[in-house]
């Protein structure tokens, strides 16, 4: 019995706390897909299980809904592993070790996995009950959503005959989500040459920075973590002379990098120059990020005399030029949706090699010549540079639709339920909508789902009562469709 059990509703949390047991981040989701299919197996359900991990599991409607049009319920299996530097877990392999605290799920010091993990779990709360009136369900499992929805981008859709589909991928109750951008994602490679070189080794650190979520979270200004190493280091040019050994930042494409670390090389007689650079800068960026990062910090330690193998002066150059000037956060707003980000871009991984610098980056647009325009300017950059930029999971924005029938009865039953209408909105995080919709033609798409905040941190949480609220809201409108 897990700590959520005695929660409610309780088929929910059970199968949510399940689901926190098996490991199942992106590209390691094959055990909790072997889970579904077990019970799918176990209740006498047609399912077809991909290769990827890709899940389809089939519910005939209950009785006197057969002759209704049939309803897709879709999540994805995968999660972002953010965790704090002190968290020892390993979460390609370790369950997640969930608490209650008041009226939220949280856990310690990693992601808790509800995107999109409370999807999977009201999904098989559905085909687990045997009093839920429904149509025909197509519940549809993908993987690797979160590496650039590339489990739908692969997914083969033909035994579906479902053209309304429900996505349970969105993190605010009363929300309808009704459209979304679309992305890509940039793989930038700068080639390196090294020289032996002597000096006083210093490690420096950024850290304290909030991150999150570069779709949900871009327009909240938060310090990028990447942007802020590389511009630190040309700060340092006015202080003192440098060769940079390692630099690295971030941990996904998709979360913004909340912490970055380097070690350099400076002559013995600068120590003084580098704390004061150092103090300058850090008072910089306190006043700058006081209120998006109020915990940002940059720390010095000089560690001692050293021979390193750091970069020759041309390579560091090309290096600090990528990282200083490539184009971070929000580029451009809409101008039909005010308030909403048309287009923005993310540096979410940044490693220096033995032989090369890479940056992984995120490119969203919900204007796709405006996203093409984007990855443009990054792979010119990366080619003055010497280098080369190649792209992966390219994935199509999900336009708003002027009619849509299932749309307008959402809205009609969440009337019914909280006694005002829902706010309609489009977001710059990526779903799986757009991929479907190109997959099966004339598709009817929403999104919604329960309350979930700091998504992509290591400070997500889970609204509880929020769950009980959108259940009752699903099973409700299961019954009208």
């Amino acid at each position: 019995m897990n700590s959520l059990e005695h929660l409610e509703p309780r088929s929910v949390f059970h199968y949510f706390g399940e689901i926190c047991k098996i490991p199942h981040t992106s590209h390691h989701e094959k055990q909790l897909s072997d889970y579904c299919v077990q019970f799918a197996k176990d209740r006498n359900l047609f399912y077809k299980q991909e290769e990827s991990g890709n899940l389809i599991i089939i519910s005939e409607a209950t009785p006197g809904y057969e002759n209704k049009e049939t309803v897709i319920l879709q999540g994805h299996l995968d999660m972002v592993d953010d965790k704090n530097a002190s968290c020892t877990l390993n979460l390609e392999k370790d369950s997640i070790p969930v608490k209650v605290e008041g009226d939220f799920i949280t856990t310690e010091g990693t992601t808790l996995g509800g995107d999109d993990g409370i999807a999977i779990a009201y999904a098989l709360a559905l085909l687990d009950a045997n009093d839920i009136p429904h149509p025909r369900l197509e519940v549809i499992f993908t993987v690797c959503e979160e590496v650039g929805l590339l489990g739908a981008s692969s997914i083969d859709l033909s035994i579906c005959q479902g053209r309304r589909l429900i996505n349970i991928d969105s993190e605010i109750e009363g929300i309808l989500t009704v459209g979304c951008a679309g992305g890509r994602r940039a793989f930038s490679h700068i080639p390196v040459t090294r020289t032996v070189q002597e000096g006083i080794l210093c490690e420096l650190t950024l850290s304290g920075l909030l991150g999150g979520h570069s779709g949900l979270e871009i327009h909240k200004g938060r310090a990028n973590a990447i942007s802020l190493l590389g511009r630190f280091f040309l700060h340092l040019k006015k202080y003192t002379g440098f060769s940079l050994f390692t630099m690295s930042g971030g941990s996904k494409e998709n979360v913004i990098p909340k912490k970055g670390t380097a070690l350099f090389l400076i002559s013995p007689d600068q120590e003084n120059n580098i704390k004061k650079a150092v103090a300058d800068f850090s008072n910089n960026i306190k006043k700058e990020y006081g209120t998006t990062d109020p915990d940002i910090s940059l720390s010095l330690h000089i560690i001692a005399e050293a021979e390193k193998n750091v970069l020759t002066e041309a390579s560091q150059n090309a290096v600090l030029t990528a990282v200083s000037l490539i184009p971070t956060g929000v580029q451009t707003m809409s101008a039909d949706l005010p308030g909403t980000v048309e287009t923005s871009i993310n540096p979410g991984v940044m490693e220096l090699l033995e032989e090369e610098l890479l940056i992984r980056t995120s490119i969203r647009s919900s204007i796709s010549s405006a996203k093409e325009s984007l990855c443009e300017k990054v792979q010119q950059l990366i080619l003055q540079l010497g280098g080369e930029t190649e792209f992966q999971g390219d994935y199509p924005a999900w336009p708003y639709a002027k009619e849509s029938t299932l749309r307008n009865k959402c809205i009609e039953v969440f009337r019914q339920q909280y006694q005002k209408d829902p706010e309609l909105q489009t977001i710059h995080a990526g779903l799986e909508c757009g991929i479907f919709s190109d997959k099966l033609p004339d598709l009817d798409c929403i999104s919604f789902g329960p309350d979930q905040f700091d998504v992509h941190t290591p400070m997500e949480r889970l609204r509880i009562s929020s769950v009980k609220r959108v259940w009752e809201y699903l099973k409700a409108l299961l019954a009208v469709l």
